[in-house]
C-alpha cells in the first residue's frame, strides 16, 4: 500500500511545517506519525492532550493530493480547528465541516471546493458519514485518508463512548476500502487501544504511543466532607489570580458552588449543558480572555479548551474513570508551569454513580462497575499516584528517579511500609488454586473465607486455600492486590476484563519468595470524614488572623535576621489560624511545630492569639487534637541518635532499609517541627565551604525555602539532594 508514493525528505517535511504552521521544530512523535501517514501506512497514535495531535493529520494533509476526512465528535471541536486551518491559508474554501447545521447552499459550496481540489481537510460527524448521498459524493472523488479523532469513542470502554463510532469501518470500506486509515487518540488503556484496531480493521497499523507522564503536574487526593465547599475555598484563595477549573457532576451542584465562590470574593463563572450557547461562549471567553480566574464546569466544559496557564483542576466529585480523570486534569499547566491536580473523594459518591449505573443494561453495568472500581483504586491508594495512573495506561514508571517522582501527596508524605511477603504468597496460591477464573472481588471472598453463588458453583469453599487469609480484612486484601497488579507479579485479563492471572514474574516469586513491602491504604470511611478538616466541624482557618499572623512573622523574622518561612511554615500559620493556640503546651501541637520551635518562636505567636481570641469574642475548639508522631516514631528516635554519633547517611538508610531521599524526607519531618539535627560533619563531606557560604547566603536572602526556586536559582549548579541537605542544616541551625 506504501509503495505508490512519493518518498518525502526530511527537509521537504520541515520546509511544509514552517511553511503552514511556522514552526521550526516537530513535536515529540509528531514527526514519525506523519511520515507513517505520508507513506500511505494504517497508523495509530496515542498522544496525551497538548501534545500536538491535530497537526500529525493536518500537515500530512495539506501536502497530498485529494481530500482528508476527518471524523471528530464534538461540533465545537471541529468549528475550532477548521477556524485555525483556514487562518494559515489564503483559501476559505481549504477545511470546511460538513453536518447536520449546514444549509442546501453551504452543502452545495462545500462539495464544489472539494472537486476543484481546494478543500484538503473536511471534518465530519460520524452520522453525517452514514447519509447516503454524502457517501455517493465522496466515493467519486479523490481522498487521500481518513483520521478518526478521538478514537476511544469507538470503544465501549473508552470514557466517551459513542455507538455511531462502531460503524466506521463498514464506511470506510463503502468508500474505499484501500485507504489509509489513521486512528487518534489522548487516553487509551490496553484494553482500549486493542477495541480501537480491532474496530477499525487496521490490524497492520504502525502504532506510536507517547509517554503519557506530564511530570509538572501534582496529585492530590483529599477526604470529601461536610465543608468541602470551605475547603475548595480556601484552597482557591490560596491561589488567587491564578486560572483555574473545578469540576462537578450535577448541573445543580455547579450552579450553588460557583455562586457561594463568587459571595467569598472569587471571580468565578458557571458553566454546563444546560446554558444557552451564547450564555456557554460568553463564560468560556471569558475564561479565556482572563476576566475570571475560575471556571465550575461540568465535563461539557474543556474539549478543545486551549488555555496554556491553568494552574489548578479540581474534581469536586470523583470521576466515572481514570481516563476521564486524566484527560480533565490534562488541562491543568499546558505551558509546561505548575499544574495542581486536587480530587476531594468520599465513597458515598461512588455509592451515587453505582446507583446511576443500575439502571443501565447488564454488559455496561459491568464495565461501568469495573471503571469505577479503578477510580476508587486510584483515591484508596497509597503508592505514588502517577505510578499508579502510568500503569493504568500501560507504562511502567520508576518512582524513585522517574520524572516528577515526587509530584504527588503520597510520596511527599509516604504512608507507613509494611512486610507482606506471606500474604503475596498467600494471594497467588489462591489464584493459582481456583484455575485463575476469578475476578479480584471473588479472589478477595476465597482468602477470607466468605461464599457468595459463584464460589459455591466453582465449589471453591471445598479448596484447601478456602479461608488462608480470614486472619486479615477485605481492605488489606484489595490494597494488597492492588500494588502486586503494579508490581507486575499479577495482571488482569483484558479480554474478560478483570480475571486475575499470575505472570511469570508472580510464577518465580512463588518458587522463591522475597520481601514485599506493602504500603498501607488510606482509609476514607464517613465517620472519619466529618472531621478530617478541622478540628471543630466547620472549622476554616480564619482568614483575617492569617493575614495578622503573617504579619508577625514577617517583623520577628526581620529582628532575627532570618527568612520567614524560618520562623514558621505557612501550612504552620493556618492550623494557628484554625485551632487558635494559647499556651506553648498548645502550640505544640500545630503543625509543624515541634517543642523546640515552640519554645524558640512561640511566645510572641500565642500572646497574639490569646489578644485576638479575646478582642473578637471566639468560641475555641475545646478539644485540641493532640498531634502523635505515630507509627514512624521509633524511626525517628533511630535517626537522632545515630545523627548524633555522626554515622554515614548511607549507613543509617541502609540500616532501616531506605533510600536516601526517605531517609531525607524524615530528617526534614524532624526538624521542621523544631528538633535540632546536626549534619554538619555530612555536609562536610560533599559540600565545601565556598560552595556552603554561598548556598547559606541563598537561604538567607530567600523569600522561601521552596526547592524549585533553589534549584533555578542556582541553574544546575547544585544536585537537588545537595540543597535539600543543607537546607535541613539551616533550618537546624537557624530556626530551632
Amino acid at each position: 500500500m506504501a509503495s505508490d508514493r512519493p518518498v518525502i525528505n526530511d527537509s521537504e517535511l520541515h520546509s511544509a511545517l514552517k511553511k503552514y504552521f511556522g514552526f521550526s521544530e516537530f513535536k515529540g512523535l509528531q514527526k514519525d506519525v506523519v511520515n507513517s501517514i505520508l507513506q500511505g501506512d494504517n497508523t495509530f497514535a496515542i498522544m496525551p492532550t497538548g501534545g500536538g495531535k491535530s497537526l500529525c493529520y493536518q500537515l500530512p494533509a495539506l501536502m497530498q493530493e485529494g481530500t482528508a476526512i476527518v471524523v471528530s465528535p464534538l461540533i465545537a471541536l471541529m468549528k475550532n480547528q477548521v477556524d485555525a486551518i483556514r487562518g494559515i491559508s489564503d483559501q476559505n474554501g481549504i477545511a470546511h465541516v460538513l453536518n447536520s447545521s449546514l444549509t442546501k447552499t453551504e452543502v452545495k459550496q462545500v462539495k464544489q471546493d472539494i472537486v476543484e481540489g481546494v478543500t484538503k481537510l473536511l471534518y465530519v460527524a460520524p452520522e453525517s458519514l452514514t447519509k447516503e448521498d454524502y457517501v455517493e459524493f465522496l466515493q467519486s472523488v479523490k481522498l487521500s485518508f481518513i483520521a478518526v479523532d478521538e478514537a476511544h469513542c469507538i470503544s465501549e470502554w473508552g470514557h466517551d463512548f459513542r455507538p455511531e463510532y462502531r460503524n466506521l469501518r463498514t464506511i470506510v470500506n463503502r468508500l474505499d476500502d484501500s485507504i489509509p486509515v489513521i486512528a487518534l487518540t489522548a487516553t487509551a488503556t490496553p484494553k482500549v487501544q486493542e477495541d480501537i484496531i480491532k474496530n477499525l480493521g487496521i490490524t497492520g497499523a504502525r502504532s506510536f504511543k507517547a509517554s503519557f507522564n506530564r511530570a509538572n503536574l501534582f496529585y492530590e487526593v483529599r477526604p470529601k466532607t461536610a465543608n468541602v465547599d470551605s475547603d475548595i475555598i480556601r484552597f482557591v484563595k490560596k491561589n488567587e489570580g491564578k486560572s483555574g477549573i473545578i469540576y462537578c457532576l450535577s448541573r445543580k451542584r455547579v450552579e450553588e458552588l460557583a455562586q457561594v465562590l463568587q459571595v467569598n470574593g472569587v471571580s468565578a463563572v458557571p458553566y454546563h449543558a444546560g446554558f444557552d450557547a451564547k450564555t456557554r461562549s460568553k463564560y468560556q471567553d471569558m475564561f479565556l480572555m482572563e476576566d475570571v480566574d475560575v471556571v465550575v464546569a461540568t465535563i461539557a466544559f474543556g474539549m478543545g479548551i486551549d488555555k496554556p496557564d491553568v494552574r489548578f483542576v479540581i474534581h469536586h466529585d470523583i470521576p466515572k474513570s481514570i481516563e476521564s480523570y486524566y484527560q480533565e486534569t490534562g488541562r491543568a499547566g499546558r505551558d509546561g508551569g505548575e499544574g495542581h491536580c486536587l480530587a476531594f473523594y468520599a465513597y458515598k459518591d461512588i455509592e451515587k454513580l453505582e446507583k446511576f449505573m443500575s439502571n443501565k443494561p447488564v454488559a455496561e453495568q459491568e464495565i461501568g462497575n469495573a471503571l469505577l472500581q479503578e477510580v476508587v483504586a486510584y483515591a484508596e491508594t497509597s503508592m505514588s499516584r502517577r505510578k499508579f495512573m502510568l500503569h493504568y495506561f500501560g507504562e511502567e514508571f520508576d518512582e524513585v528517579n522517574g520524572d516528577g517522582a515526587d509530584m504527588d501527596d503520597n510520596s511527599r508524605n509516604p504512608k507507613e511500609k509494611v512486610e507482606a511477603k506471606e500474604d503475596v504468597t498467600k494471594v497467588l496460591e489462591v489464584i493459582q488454586g481456583t484455575n485463575e477464573k476469578f475476578k479480584s472481588k471473588e479472589v478477595v471472598k476465597t482468602l477470607t473465607g466468605k461464599v457468595n453463588a459463584l464460589i459455591s458453583s466453582h465449589k471453591t469453599d471445598e479448596k484447601s486455600v478456602f479461608g488462608i487469609g480470614s486472619d486479615k480484612g477485605k481492605e488489606h486484601w484489595m490494597a494488597l492486590i492492588r500494588q502486586m497488579i503494579v508490581a507486575g507479579l499479577i495482571k488482569k485479563e483484558i479480554e474478560q476484563y478483570g480475571i486475575l492471572h499470575v505472570t511469570d514474574k508472580g510464577k518465580g516469586f512463588l518458587n522463591a519468595p522475597e520481601s514485599f513491602m506493602m504500603t498501607k491504604d488510606h482509609t476514607y470511611s464517613s465517620e472519619e470524614s466529618d472531621s478530617i478538616v478541622g478540628v471543630a466541624k466547620g472549622a476554616v482557618a480564619d482568614d483575617k488572623l492569617i493575614k495578622q499572623l503573617r504579619d508577625l512573622r514577617k517583623s520577628q523574622a526581620k529582628k532575627l535576621g532570618v527568612p520567614p518561612f524560618v520562623v514558621f511554615q505557612d501550612p504552620s500559620l493556618e492550623d494557628m489560624a484554625m485551632k487558635y493556640p494559647v499556651s506553648l503546651k498548645e502550640l505544640n501541637n500545630i503543625n509543624g511545630v515541634g517543642e523546640g520551635k515552640a519554645k524558640k518562636y512561640g511566645k510572641p505567636f500565642v500572646d497574639f492569639i490569646a489578644a485576638y481570641v479575646e478582642e473578637n469574642d471566639i468560641v475555641r475548639p475545646d478539644d485540641l487534637v493532640v498531634k502523635s508522631t505515630g507509627a514512624n516514631s521509633a524511626l525517628k528516635l533511630y535517626i537522632i541518635q545515630n545523627v548524633d554519633r555522626k554515622l554515614p547517611l548511607n549507613d543509617i538508610a541502609d540500616a532501616k532499609g531506605l533510600e536516601i531521599p526517605e531517609l531525607i524526607k524524615e530528617m526534614e519531618q524532624i526538624v521542621y517541627s523544631g528538633t535540632k539535627l546536626n549534619i554538619d560533619y555530612w555536609i562536610d563531606e560533599i559540600l565545601d565551604e565556598d560552595q556552603q557560604e554561598e548556598i547559606h547566603d541563598y537561604f538567607l536572602e530567600a523569600e522561601t525555602d521552596n526547592l524549585e526556586e533553589a534549584m533555578k536559582e542556582f541553574d544546575g549548579d547544585y544536585e537537588d539532594e545537595e540543597l535539600r541537605l543543607y537546607r535541613l542544616k539551616f533550618i537546624s541551625e537557624v530556626a530551632n
